[in-house]
């Protein structure tokens, strides 16, 4: 009798002992979970201050600080298209108290477009969620003896290489934009990259560059103030707050690219954590403020949950990787 109460008692403490490891960590991150968050979190945003991604981070951020109670920082890291800010992100400790938000240009574009990244946005990042999407807008300075997209690709084919289109960098979804507009129209622009929007529509409205593919934020005010044009839209359909505006898909059919926002976290943050993130993020989104927001960038709130966000990344890392390569974006 004693014998065999040992071997069941013996028995049950190897098994204890082979669940401990596991089960260590789940009771970790349920605890961080139920005390998340006691101090302040920070925002990395890649972009600098004033532009459209840096307004709708610090609107989410304002959200975020009134529902979770703790002052909620935006830190700006422009420059090196995203990859400065996403691999400050990625290299944060896996707390929940350092998120980052950025477009697809630094979660999905740079892993196509560069040989070497300091940062994989799949293995060193969690999704956390889909914040909005926004077409491009195809803005112009009004010195270009253009009034349609018809004419300014007649002007750019019998000066190649004259038109300036500022681009926030190689990889980013305005140059895409810019390079797939040349391979359909067969025009040659002279890029011009810079650190952020906000300097390039500066220089825009200067007419220091000719042109940009921009989000609706930063053209569509300056538009309806007479200075700049708008020739088309990037979107699959015209946007209801300028609906005589066509697309780019209407002159090149299946021409369409719709930049995104989102978040994520370092990986290895607490799945509760995440999910607690995400949760207050549907709420924030939902609010009158947020959804003016978006459509002042003539785009819509995308709720999502975190899983739905890594598909996405995962999708359009496949999809696009053949688009920049039709397009002859080779990697650097």
């Amino acid at each position: 009798m004693n014998a065999s109460i040992y071997r069941i008692g013996r028995s049950l403490v190897l098994t204890m002992c082979c669940v401990m490891p596991w089960l260590a960590p789940s009771v970790h991150a349920q605890s961080a979970a139920s005390d998340y968050p006691n101090r302040p979190i920070k925002i990395i945003v890649s972009h600098t201050p004033g532009g459209g991604v840096d307004s709708f981070a610090r609107a989410i951020g304002q959200g975020l600080s009134e529902r979770l109670g703790q002052p909620v920082v935006i830190e700006n890291k422009p420059g090196a298209s995203q990859t400065i800010g996403v691999a400050a992100a990625a290299k944060a400790p896996a707390d929940g108290y350092t998120l980052f938000v950025g477009t697809q240009s630094g979660l999905v574009f740079n892993a196509i477009a560069f040989k070497k990244l300091p940062y994989d946005p799949v293995k060193d990042l969690t999704p956390v969620s889909m914040l909005f999407s926004s077409p491009f807008f195809l803005a112009v300075h009004p010195t270009v003896e253009a009034k349609s997209i018809t004419e300014l690709i007649a002007l750019a084919k019998a000066k190649p290489g004259y038109y300036s289109v500022a681009t926030i960098g190689e990889g980013t979804g305005s140059h895409l934009a810019s390079v797939m507009f040349e391979s359909r129209a067969k025009v040659e622009f002279l890029k011009v990259p810079y650190k952020g929007s906000a300097q390039a529509i500066t220089d825009l409205l200067g007419g220091t560059v000719h042109m940009m593919f921009e989000g609706g934020a930063s053209v569509l005010p300056n538009v309806s103030q007479g200075k700049l044009r708008a020739f088309a839209s990037t979107g699959s359909k015209r946007t209801e707050l300028m609906p005589n505006l066509p697309t780019l898909g209407e002159t090149f059919p299946g021409l369409a690219l719709e930049v995104w926002w989102g978040m994520v976290a370092p990986a290895g943050v607490p799945k509760p954590i995440i999910d607690r993130l995400n949760q207050e993020i549907k709420q924030i989104q939902r609010t009158p403020k947020l959804q003016e927001l978006a459509a002042l960038f003539g785009g819509e709130i995308m709720e999502s949950t975190p899983e739905q966000l890594g598909t996405r990344i995962h999708t359009e890392l496949r999809e696009f990787a053949k688009v920049m390569k039709e397009a002859g974006i080779e990697p650097k």
